[in-house]
């Protein structure tokens, strides 16, 4: 297929609307079968639940072009399931994991003059999303529901891409003790909006969040999650109630382990203790992994390995993981699906 005439190297992290779009109805009780549609707007109820309080949640995803001229996209079984698990949480109805593969492989086929070709640098992202709508008005969970699946092409969701970059811790929180940090849901965003424009303000890619009951541990990178390499080679992850639990994140846990024969810990990350780590990074859907050159805390500018070069391990880890993504290394069993 011909692909769209874009300069595939210089996209950022921005929304370009794509041909198809996937939509499905809950009502009475069940999903409809779902469809393709060309209209990338909705219309709800000015009752909807998803406007008032926040009975909505989303999933991040990719499609990526491999060498041989296939299309594949990466765990979304692991995407599916997350978002069951933030379904419940807010009172929504499930998205079967069948039924969202199953959309997710229709919306890449439907759009695959948008995939960007291998080699560009680019992907293109899915996002998945289930919303609270009809005619309500009282706090209580809605009787229908959307679930869709846009796409869009992207490149690198920091600018500079591998090239390591600065984070400022924030004394703001982004979710709460055993709240809905675990879910993605978009209040966890909107609580995140302020914290990331005061970072890039001061001149910082994005903000670190501290735990929020006694910041004085790393919860998360801006919208991404963290991870050191210790001095003696061990890759270290933040464990906490208030963490979205990434699938890069885990992804990269069992890089660590299989493929790079590294120790993969999840245990609490000190902020007054970054100098146990001789490399750090984030790591997300959007980004893979970002280098952290960095952190700011108290003032003071923590560096990792350096401000201007990636980590060997660290680019090992993304080396390794993005092969997997791109089909040039081979992957666990039950990682990739084909699409085309």
């Amino acid at each position: 297929m011909q692909k769209k005439d874009i300069k595939w190297s210089e996209l950022g992290f921005s929304y370009i609307k794509t041909d198809k779009r996937y939509i499905s109805y809950w009502k009475d009780g069940k999903w409809d079968d779902g469809q393709l549609v060309e209209d990338n707007k909705i219309t709800i109820s000015e009752g909807s639940t998803c406007l008032h309080y926040g009975q909505e949640c989303f999933e991040g995803l990719k499609a990526y072009s491999t060498k041989d001229g296939g299309i594949q996209l990466f765990r979304p079984d692991e995407n599916a399931k997350r978002m069951q698990t933030s379904c419940e949480r807010v009172m929504m109805p499930k998205v079967p994991v069948d039924k969202f593969v199953d959309a997710c492989m229709q919306v890449v086929k439907a759009n695959e003059a948008w995939v960007p070709p291998y080699g560009s640098g680019a992907t293109l992202y899915l996002r998945p999303y289930v919303i609270g709508i009809g005619d309500n008005v009282g706090v209580k969970p809605a009787q229908e529901y959307i679930f869709s699946i846009f796409c869009t092409p992207v490149g690198p969701y920091f600018k500079g891409g591998m090239n390591p970059v600065n984070f400022t811790t924030t004394d703001e929180d982004r979710a709460a003790p055993h709240g809905t940090g675990k879910i993605k849901v978009g209040g966890n965003y909107a609580a995140s909006l302020h914290s990331h424009h005061e970072a890039i303000e001061k001149g910082f890619a994005d903000c670190i969040y501290l735990d929020p009951a006694t910041h004085t541990k790393i919860d998360e990178v801006g919208a991404a999650n963290f991870f050191g390499i210790t001095k003696d080679d061990k890759f270290i992850t933040p464990k906490s109630s208030s963490i979205l639990p990434s699938i890069t994140r885990i992804s990269l846990m069992q890089v660590a382990k299989d493929y790079l024969g590294m120790e993969a810990i999840e245990t609490e990350v000190y902020i007054d203790k970054l100098d146990i780590f001789k490399e750090a990074g984030a790591c997300g859907t959007a980004a893979v992994i970002t280098p952290i050159g960095g952190i700011q805390y108290n003032g003071k500018l923590h560096v990792f390995h350096s401000e201007k070069e990636v980590g060997p391990v660290t680019k090992k880890l993304y080396d390794t993981l993005y092969g997997i993504q791109m089909g040039d290394v081979k992957a666990p069993e039950g990682w990739i699906y084909k699409v085309l």
